[in-house]
C-alpha cells in the first residue's frame, strides 16, 4: 500500500503524493483522489491501491498540505479557510495534482478522473469548475459549497455526489443549491444520499473520534458508494 512517491511543487508547498499502479502494465486511465480535510493519510492511500487493484486504472493519492503533513482539528480552519474562499488556491493544489499524473507514463491521458473525500471530494469539484479536462469528478461525503459556482459552465465530465442523508455538515439547502448550479448548466449530474448515515462513512477510523451524531463509518454505505463510484468510472472510461 505504500506506492511510489511522486514530487512537485504547488501553491508554495513542496506535494508528496502517492502513486499506485494496477497489476497489468501497460496504458490506463487515471484518477486522482483527493484525501480528507486533514491531509493524506492512510485512508486515501487505501483507497487509491485499491482503486489500482481492483479496478486496474492509476491513481494518484495526492498531497494536500505540502510534506504530507496531518492537520490536527486545532488547525483545520487556518489550513483550509483560504482553499475555501478563494478558486486560486485550491485550483493550483488540484491543477497541480492533475499535471503530476499526466507526466506518469502509461497514464491515458485521454481518461482521467477526480475522487475525493470529505474536502477532498470539494477539490475534485473544484478542478471540475476550473474547466480541466477530466472525464468525471466524484465526490463521497464532500462539501458542497464551491468557490466558484458561477463557473458551472466549465464542466466538461459528469459529476457525482454520494453523501449520508443525515450529514449534519451538508444540509438539504445546500444539496439544493448544487442541484440548481449543475441543472442550469446541463452538466450530466447524479446524487446519492444514504438514509440514517453522517459524515466520514467511508473511513473506519471516524469512529475513533467519539462523535457519532457527525463522523460514523458505515460499511453499507461504504461498499455502495464505492460501487456506485466504480460503475461511474467504468462508463466514462468506456
Amino acid at each position: 500500500m505504500a506506492g511510489t512517491e511522486v514530487r512537485y511543487q504547488s501553491d508554495g508547498l513542496a506535494m508528496v503524493s502517492s502513486l499506485h499502479r494496477p497489476a497489468k502494465p501497460g496504458p490506463a486511465p487515471g484518477v486522482l483522489v483527493f484525501p480528507e480535510a486533514f491531509g493524506l493519510g492512510e485512508h486515501a492511500i487505501a483507497k487509491a491501491e485499491r482503486i489500482a487493484q481492483e479496478l486496474g486504472y492509476v491513481a494518484l493519492a495526492c498531497d494536500l498540505h505540502g510534506d504530507r503533513r496531518a492537520i490536527g482539528m486545532d488547525g483545520l480552519a487556518a489550513a483550509l479557510g483560504p482553499l475555501r474562499t478563494g478558486a486560486e488556491k485550491v485550483r493550483a493544489r488540484t491543477g497541480d495534482a492533475l499535471a503530476a499524473l499526466l507526466d506518469q507514463p502509461d497514464v491515458d491521458r485521454s481518461r482521467i478522473a477526480a475522487i475525493g473525500f470529505c474536502f477532498g471530494g470539494t477539490m475534485a469539484f473544484e478542478l471540475a469548475l476550473s474547466g480541466a479536462d477530466i472525464k468525471a469528478a466524484i465526490g463521497f461525503h464532500s462539501g458542497l459549497q464551491v468557490t466558484s459556482p458561477q463557473d458551472a459552465g466549465n464542466i466538461r465530465g459528469k459529476v457525482m455526489a454520494l453523501l449520508g442523508a443525515e450529514d449534519p455538515g451538508i444540509p438539504a439547502d445546500q444539496r439544493e443549491a448544487f442541484h440548481r448550479m449543475l441543472t442550469e448548466v446541463g452538466v450530466d449530474w447524479q446524487m446519492s444520499l444514504y438514509g440514517g448515515v453522517v459524515h466520514s462513512f467511508t473511513n473506519p477510523e471516524a469512529d475513533k473520534a467519539g462523535r457519532p451524531e457527525f463522523l460514523r463509518y458505515d460499511a453499507r454505505a461504504d461498499r455502495r458508494s464505492w460501487r456506485e463510484m466504480a460503475d461511474l468510472l467504468e462508463e466514462v472510461f468506456a
